[in-house]
């Protein structure tokens, strides 16, 4: 085993003279005085290697002893890791002493003593591959698959394999024969380097299926699909942290992983506590119960909060290769990304635009290139559905973190300032947004199939009275009320209709804090019929009460159940006073 000494130390990068060889990634352990600091070595320069702590580097000096494990960072994958709170390194931050974390303190990530109800789905004889599955324990309310390690790319035969019954994750679970006739020991566990793709599948085909949110100016105006990849760009304070949140307990996905990494304590905090008093509206348990959360704050070291966005990568893929929808949220990813220029600052390596690494677009177009919809040598599929924040400085949509991952992300979901401090929320642009996967074919197929035959032409010419509602309303400003022709009037007006009963939502209310589709294509068309009928006014001045009394009638309709009684009163008089003003 490769040993080292400490030559060097800038912050929490770390240059060790090596005795012997050394990998890119290699994990090591720094001695300081006898506590054991985890690093990964991230460059190799001769018998120099800098690696990158993720520990603080107070107290260490020249001379500290380091020991290399020939081994990457790894994720130990297994039952248990469902309602957990990990950091970046998955160490279990319940299992942590005290209230600050102790440097040196490594927790192991599942729980070796528990009893798991084991049952095989292969059978003696039957050859399996790494990723294939060889039984289920139920987890929570998921069936976790026992699968063969995703390190065994080779033909196995399965030699023997446990029957059902309970037994702990170390137990054996089943033997296999290698090509060469060598046996191999299958337990429930097993270990995967976090920043190498788990691959155990047939194709990554292009995903093509709606994922609901409830949320209606993601779902009807720009849809994210299953295995689709977003991103919500914004200031500080326009709700990107709060509409992650909704997407967790309202979208439809088997698994949500939470990777905070990097974001302010408070907020880290708000996550801890009210993720588990939240009900699960599709089971109606706890929507921690099928949560996992990866944390690392913002005071943490660069290389922690770098890593929390691989480790809950790796556990999303390791769920998906059970055949399940996995929602994975990131916030936010312009911590990962500073956190990356630190670190090459510190290596003295070429800068790029506000000093990012050159090479910034190629690491989020791979990460983000993770994420996708499967078909698993079984027939089954799953997926990972990514949605990452980002905050850029200022709200400056044109720094490199935000262009870098516009070209990676098929959807962008940018929050305005404006409709923030107007209280708009969810504040999504509906101008400058888009989802890319609208131009899809097959995404089309399917909307048009399955909401309605003409859904896609709706929200196309929904987007094209937005936009011509704002030329309006720019005109108007600048014109003055009577300086325009009474049709600015209306166009603007019948854009209001559309944001404020479409695009707005409350997520306090019971009933409106998550649409299903039905619901919004019934609204979204009962809203265009308004918006495509021909009007009459003598002026200008009748035509802001009347549409806001419109309004009025259209949200307390987005209040009431679904056509019930108090729904179809209001329908009615919205239908009454529209049949009042339609042109003759």
């Amino acid at each position: 085993m490769t040993k080292g000494i400490v030559k060097g130390i800038i912050a929490n990068l770390v240059l060790v003279e090596v005795d012997g060889p050394v990998s890119q990634n290699e994990i090591c352990y720094i001695d300081l005085k006898g506590v054991k600091l985890m690093a990964e070595v991230i460059k190799i320069l001769g018998k120099i290697a800098y690696s990158q702590v993720f520990e603080s580097t107070r107290g260490l000096k020249p001379g500290d002893k380091v020991e290399f494990t020939e081994h990457m960072l790894e994720v130990k994958l297994g039952p248990g890791m469902l309602s957990k709170n990990y950091d970046g390194l998955q160490n279990d931050l319940n299992k942590m002493s005290g209230v600050y974390l102790t440097r040196g303190e490594y927790t192991d990530p599942l729980d070796e003593e528990s009893s798991w109800d084991f049952k095989p789905l292969a059978k003696v004889g039957d050859k399996v591959t790494g990723g294939d599955w060889l039984g289920e324990v139920p987890e929570s309310w998921i069936a976790h698959k026992i699968m063969l390690p995703f390190t065994m790319t080779g033909q196995y035969v399965i030699k023997s394999i446990t029957p059902a019954g309970h037994h702990k994750i170390s137990d054996e679970i089943a033997i296999v024969t290698d090509e060469d006739g060598k046996d191999h020991v299958i337990t429930m566990v097993q270990r995967w380097p976090v920043k190498i793709p788990i691959r155990a599948y047939v194709d990554k085909p292009r995903p093509y299926r709606l994922m609901e949110t409830g949320v209606r100016t993601i779902d009807t105006l720009n849809p994210i699909v299953e295995g689709g990849t977003g991103f919500i760009p914004g200031p500080f304070g326009c709700g990107k942290t709060v509409l992650q949140h909704s997407i967790s307990k309202n979208a439809d996905a088997d698994l949500i992983i939470v990777a905070a990494c990097g974001e302010r304590a408070n907020e880290v905090v708000e996550l801890f506590v009210e993720f588990p008093e939240l009900d699960d509206p599709r089971t109606g348990r706890k929507l921690m119960e099928r949560t996992i959360i990866i944390c690392n704050t913002s005071n943490m070291p660069v290389a922690a909060r770098e890593a929390s966005v691989y480790t809950a990568m790796t556990i999303a893929e390791y769920y998906r290769s059970m055949g399940l929808k996995v929602l994975l949220l990131a916030d936010s990813t312009s911590r990962w990304a500073q956190a990356l220029r630190e670190m090459s600052n510190r290596m003295e390596e070429l800068p790029g635009p506000d000093a990012f690494p050159m090479d910034l677009p190629a690491i989020v177009s791979n990460f983000y290139s993770r994420a996708g919809y499967v078909n698993l040598s079984n027939g089954a599929t799953g997926s990972i559905t990514f949605i990452g924040t980002v905050s850029p400085a200022g709200g400056n949509l044109k720094e490199p973190v935000t262009e870098s991952t516009k070209k990676a992300a098929r959807c962008f979901y940018a929050l305005s300032q404006d409709r923030a401090d107007s209280k708009r929320y969810p504040a999504v642009d509906p101008i400058d947004s888009y989802s890319k996967y609208l131009e899809y074919d097959e995404v089309q197929e399917y909307l048009n199939k399955h909401i309605s035959p003409t859904w896609v032409d709706e929200v196309t010419h929904t987007k094209d009275i937005l936009l011509r509602g704002k030329e309006s309303y720019d005109q108007i400003n600048i014109l003055g009320d009577d300086g325009v022709p009474l049709a600015y009037h209306e166009k603007f007006r019948k854009s209001e209709l559309i944001d404020r009963i479409i695009l707005q939502q409350d997520g306090f209310d019971r009933i409106d804090q998550s649409t299903p589709m039905n619901r919004q294509r019934y609204m979204l068309e009962f809203i265009l019929d308004i918006c495509d009928t021909d009007f009459v006014f003598e002026s200008f001045e009748e035509v802001q009460p009347y549409f806001v009394h419109l309004e009025n009638l259209c949200k307390q309709m987005n209040y009431a159940e679904f056509e019930g009684s108090d729904f179809n009163r209001f329908k009615a008089e919205v239908a009454q006073i529209v049949a009042e003003r339609r042109a003759k």
